[in-house]
C-alpha cells in the first residue's frame, strides 16, 4: 500500500471505515491524507454526519418475505397493466 492517497483512494477508505471494513494501516494512510487535503475533510466530514443521520433515525426495513410479497403484487399489477 502507498504513504500517499489519491483522493479517489482516500474516499473508498472514508466509507469502509464508516463500516469498520477499513485496516488500520488503511485508516492511518487516510487521516494523514485528511491533514493535507481539504476536500477529503470536507467528505470526511459530511460522510460522518450522513452516518450518525442514518444511526439516529430509527429506520426500519422490510422483512425478505415481505420484501417478495411485495415484489409478488408489482409484478401482478403491472401485468394486469399491459
Amino acid at each position: 500500500m502507498k504513504t500517499i492517497f489519491k483522493c479517489k483512494e482516500a474516499a473508498k477508505v472514508c466509507d469502509k471505515a464508516q463500516y469498520n471494513e477499513a485496516s488500520f494501516l488503511s485508516i492511518l494512510y487516510f487521516k494523514m491524507h485528511l491533514l493535507m487535503c481539504k476536500f477529503c475533510r470536507g467528505h470526511s466530514s459530511r460522510n460522518a454526519k450522513l452516518t450518525a443521520a442514518i444511526q439516529s433515525s430509527n429506520l426500519k426495513t422490510l422483512r425478505p418475505e415481505e420484501k417478495q410479497l411485495l415484489k409478488k403484487r408489482l409484478q401482478q399489477h403491472s401485468n394486469t397493466d399491459k
